[in-house]
This record gives C-alpha cells, sequence and structure tokens, in this order.
C-alpha cells in the first residue's frame, strides 16, 4: 500500500510538471501568435503626407513630395523589419499556416510594386542629385537605392532569399543580386577581410554587423550550396571574436576602432546578441562537413558561457550587460534566449542550458502585456564613447526593432524541452 501510496505522489506531481511545461510552451505560443496577429491588423497599404496629413492608396499623378511616406512602419525598408519578416515566416513554419508567410509577400510585393517603385526611385535621384546624400535620408525607401552599407541591405535581402525560394518573382532576385554584390565586392573590409565601416572611425568593427552580413550570407549559402558564403560568414564570427571580445569578461565590445587600436566604452547588450544570434543561425545552416565548423560550435559556446553570467534575478539581461544598474532591456534577452535554446535543441550546447532560456522568457514575458505589446526596446543605437549615451538610450513600445527578436525567441520556444535535472538520490547506487 505504501508503495503504491508513493507511486501515486510520483505520477501526480510529474503530470503536474509536464503541465506546467506545456502550459509554459503554450504561453510562448499564444504570445508570439498575439503579437504577430497585431502586427498584421495594424499593417495598412497607403501611403500619407506628413506634412498635410493627406493620405493616398495610390502615387498615381502624384507630385514628387519628400513627405510622402508608408503609412505603416511595417513597411519601412529597414533592417529591423528584415529581421520580423525573418521571425514571422519561421512563426508560420513553426505552426504549419501560411498567414505570416502570405503576410510578407504582401508587403514585398507592394514595396516591389512598379508603380510604388517609380515613384520614390524617382524622388531619390532627385533629391540626391539636388540635395545630396544628407537629404536622401528623408525620402522614402531610400535605403533601397543607396544600398551602401550593410543596413540598407542585409537582413531585408535575408528575408527576401527565403521569400523568393518560395514564391520567385524577378523584382525579388534583382535586389538578392545587387546586395550579394554589395556584400561579396563593394562592402568595406580590411586587409584579413573583416567587414567595417567607415564610420565613426575609418575601419570600425561593429558588432552589429555581425548579424547585418550573416543574415544574408548563411541564407546565400543555403539557397546556393556555394561554400563560399559559408567560408566568408565564419571568418567574420572568429574574426570579429579577435577583435572585439573581451576574455576578462566573456563579452564582446560594441565596437573596435583599427586606426587607434581601441576599443568602445560598452558591452553593450544588443551587440552582443547580434553576434550570439548571427553564430546560432551560421551554425544551423553549415554543412555538417565544413572545415570550420568545430571551431565556430566552440565559439557559440564560449560566448554562451559568457552571457549566462550576466543573466539577472528577473531572467532578463541588462542594457549594459555589465552594469546591473541599467534597465533590463527585451531585445538582447530576445537573442540570447534564442540562442540558447536553438544551441540546446541543435546539440550545440548541454541540455542544462535550456534552464537559462526558461528563466529568460519569464522574464521576457512580464515585458510583453497581454495585448502583446512589447516594451523595454532599446531606441536604435549607434557608437558613442561615453557609457551615459548607452544607459540613456530610449525604450520603445511596439517597434520591429524589438518585436523581430522576441519572436524569433517565442518560436524557438514553442517546442523547447524542459530542464532536466539528475537529483543526488537517483545517482546513490553508483557510489560503491
Amino acid at each position: 500500500m505504501k508503495k503504491i501510496y508513493t507511486y501515486l505522489i510520483f505520477s501526480f506531481a510529474l503530470l503536474c510538471s509536464t503541465s506546467l511545461i506545456a502550459q509554459t510552451n503554450e504561453k510562448a505560443r499564444e504570445t508570439a501568435v498575439m503579437i504577430a496577429d497585431r502586427i498584421l491588423k495594424s499593417t495598412t497599404y497607403d501611403f500619407v503626407d506628413k506634412k498635410s496629413g493627406k493620405t493616398y492608396t495610390s502615387l498615381k499623378n502624384v507630385p514628387l513630395n519628400k513627405n510622402v511616406k508608408v503609412q505603416s512602419k511595417y513597411l519601412d525598408w529597414h533592417y529591423t523589419n528584415g529581421v520580423t519578416n525573418i521571425a514571422l515566416m519561421e512563426l508560420g513554419d513553426k505552426l504549419g499556416t501560411s498567414k505570416y508567410e502570405n503576410y510578407v509577400l504582401k508587403n514585398m510585393n507592394f514595396i516591389f510594386d512598379d508603380a510604388n517603385q517609380d515613384y520614390f526611385h524617382r524622388l531619390y535621384d532627385q533629391t540626391l542629385e539636388q540635395e545630396g546624400w544628407r537629404a536622401v535620408n528623408h525620402v522614402n525607401w531610400h535605403m533601397i537605392y543607396r544600398n551602401k552599407r550593410l543596413d540598407d541591405n542585409g537582413p531585408m535581402g535575408a528575408s527576401l532569399i527565403v521569400l523568393n525560394r518560395r514564391h520567385p518573382k524577378q523584382a525579388f532576385q534583382k535586389y538578392i543580386d545587387q546586395t550579394d554584390h554589395h556584400l561579396m565586392v563593394s562592402e568595406p573590409r580590411l586587409a584579413d577581410g573583416t567587414i567595417a565601416r567607415l564610420w565613426p572611425h575609418v575601419n570600425t568593427i561593429w558588432a552589429d554587423d555581425a548579424f547585418m552580413a550573416l543574415s544574408f550570407l548563411v541564407r546565400m549559402g543555403e539557397a546556393t550550396g556555394d561554400a563560399k558564403y559559408f567560408d566568408d560568414a565564419a571568418n567574420q564570427i572568429l574574426n570579429y571574436t579577435r577583435y572585439l571580445w573581451c576574455p576578462e569578461k566573456g563579452l564582446y565590445y560594441h565596437c573596435y576602432h583599427t586606426d587607434n587600436k581601441a576599443h568602445g566604452v560598452a558591452h553593450w547588450s544588443r551587440a552582443n546578441g547580434w553576434v550570439f544570434m548571427a553564430t546560432a543561425d551560421l551554425l544551423a545552416r553549415m554543412p555538417a562537413d565544413h572545415p570550420m565548423r568545430e571551431d565556430v560550435i566552440r565559439n557559440f559556446r564560449m560566448q554562451a558561457d559568457g552571457l549566462i553570467r550576466y543573466q539577472g534575478a528577473n531572467g532578463l539581461w541588462h542594457q549594459l550587460l555589465d552594469k546591473e544598474d541599467s534597465y533590463e532591456e527585451i531585445t538582447g534577452t530576445a537573442m540570447f534566449v534564442f540562442g540558447i535554446a536553438r544551441g540546446v535543441k541543435q546539440g550545440w550546447l548541454h541540455p542544462d542550458y535550456i534552464y537559462v532560456a526558461w528563466e529568460g522568457l519569464k522574464g521576457m514575458l512580464t515585458k510583453i502585456t497581454p495585448e502583446g505589446d512589447v516594451t523595454a526596446i532599446c531606441a536604435g543605437t549607434g557608437i558613442m564613447p561615453a557609457l551615459s549615451f548607452y544607459y540613456n538610450r530610449p525604450q520603445w513600445k511596439n517597434d520591429p526593432m524589438g518585436e523581430g527578436p522576441v519572436l524569433r525567441a517565442l518560436v524557438e520556444m514553442i517546442d523547447a524541452p524542459k530542464y532536466t535535472e539528475i537529483k543526488a538520490e537517483q545517482q546513490y547506487d553508483k557510489i560503491k
């Protein structure tokens, strides 16, 4: 009788534990769907004159005017929407629905509509000729035509690669080819091939560019089967580590200036997140027999070992990873949860690490409202030589800057395994 009673208690405890995990998995799914559906519902396919307030459903016969913009932020041409597009398609794949992929396709068809492209391309050319580079920033979709930096084309081009494989279109392929040429031929690099920017110092290495470049490179490698893309992607990660890694803290600096050989001041959360997410994306697509794969896996494990030491009491990571007086921030947290969950599921990380991801998910959910509003999103952040700049970055709500990473993390957690602990009493018989 005692044995039966003990068995029933154990079975009940196991059932409760399994039920709790299932509920949490369901919570990740529900939250992802809530955020995604809000994005879909809020997207309108028209234009607005920001000065007069007049709206247009068509640009036919509308005079060229820099104040005319797409009304929905989800139709901006910006790297943040590239991440969000990728996340939405991943969510659709996970749930077995075409709803979110069709939304991304609708957006890209709208952007690459011949009439819409003609209007803004002419406006861009006119503005550049008459007013110069600084003025073109005010032209809608200027990043499509500028094509001078990875922010212009990397993640958006990456999302197009995925979409074009499923819904081939000449305009999509043309843009992919343009991005490919920019990244492989025109993008500034150091003598060793490391991607660098020409600002704020000449040949500054930005941690952000690990994802801006690899998001495109690894999907090109997957689509074409050409090893050169995986070679380049692996070299970028390993070279970025040589330049940006701080072994004392186990974190990346935001930047490295090659002219004065100085690191930036900050171990910024999202900068580390960009590298971690990029590395996970690379490993997920890199051939199993690639000669650099083991080096990349070791690098990924090193990143994870550093990051887990800075998770806060609430499961979140701080805006400045090593500064507990900086605010808790959701985008870096989401990128770490995404990478750790994928790493455990793919066997790149020990199963124990999933505990960190579950704690991170719990923290993320405190920053997402019951209506699916995403808060605590650090605003877009450049490089500055003062920690005060990072401490005081504004926090946004419902911006693609955060929604994309948050969705990717939630998608990974939908089918994440539960944490299992080896109990001491399970091992006693092994001790003689």
